[in-house]
């Protein structure tokens, strides 16, 4: 990833493993039926998920092209001043010598905001 620490991403439901690193949840709601022992959570950096409103209306259509258009919006919402700084966090963490695994609940990681939050993770951390 171009820095000193490894980027993981892991769903909650998996549990913790040996070499996970820091555990950051980078969802904005805690994990239905997961106890906080088991997540065994670091970090809960909820300014790092997509706001209320670009969430609900991906969720009314999960079409591809919806999915592009959600990727766009949720880039723009990661350079707003408070997701940069939680961004500046993270970056913070794998720089530190990580690794960090980003902990999301979502079923469908791979077309979730946490692929896209990793992709920019990336970028800053190569252009930092």
């Amino acid at each position: 990833m171009g820095s000193s620490g490894e980027v993981r991403v892991r769903r909650v439901q998996d549990g913790a493993e040996d070499g996970d690193g820091t555990r950051v949840l980078v969802d904005r709601l805690w994990p239905r039926g997961v106890p906080r022992e088991r997540a065994a959570i670091d970090r809960w950096l909820k300014d790092l998920t997509p706001s209320d409103e670009l969430r609900s209306r991906y969720h009314e259509d999960r079409s591809a092209t919806r999915y592009d258009a959600f990727v766009e919006r949720y880039r723009a919402e990661l350079a707003g001043p408070v997701q940069a700084a939680a961004v500046d966090e993270l970056a913070g963490l794998v720089r530190a010598g990580g690794p960090v695994t980003l902990v999301t609940a979502v079923k469908d990681v791979e077309h979730s905001h946490v692929p896209v939050l990793a992709d920019h993770l990336e970028h800053q951390l190569r252009h930092r």
